[in-house]
């Protein structure tokens, strides 16, 4: 049995985010993979089956994340996604994550800790 990275898509417009998540991620034994728009992140999905996807709430439009995440589940993907947002802890007390097809809202600026805790528990 190999022992294979888990691969993380993670969707995001904003490339200072995109580096801090693939410093914290690789430092981790991760790979990531990186998609600026939801459009390029369902491409990458498909080309590339990731184990997990965060996605940024907010990119080119401001409902791009949730719109990519009903694709996803359109598409029948069954990894866990998670989205990331300014918003994020307003929107978990306002928003079921589950009614969204998300597994969780992280908050940005993301703690490092608490997204590599999660990561621990839903990918082993």
């Amino acid at each position: 049995m190999t022992d294979q990275k888990k691969v993380i898509l993670y969707i995001d417009d904003d490339q200072d985010y995109l580096d801090m998540l693939r410093a914290i991620l690789e430092a981790e034994g991760y790979e990531m993979v990186e998609a600026r728009s939801a459009e390029e992140g369902l491409q990458l999905f498909r080309e590339v089956e990731p184990d997990l996807v965060i996605v940024d709430l907010m990119m080119e439009e401001v409902d791009s994340g949730t719109s990519f995440v009903k694709d996803l589940k359109v598409a029948g993907a069954g990894v866990p996604v998670y989205m990331l947002s300014s918003v994020g802890d307003n929107l978990s007390m306002t928003v079921d994550p589950g009614q969204l097809g998300l597994d969780g809202v992280f908050q940005k600026p993301i703690d490092g800790r608490t997204l590599l805790t999660v990561l621990k528990v839903k990918l082993g």
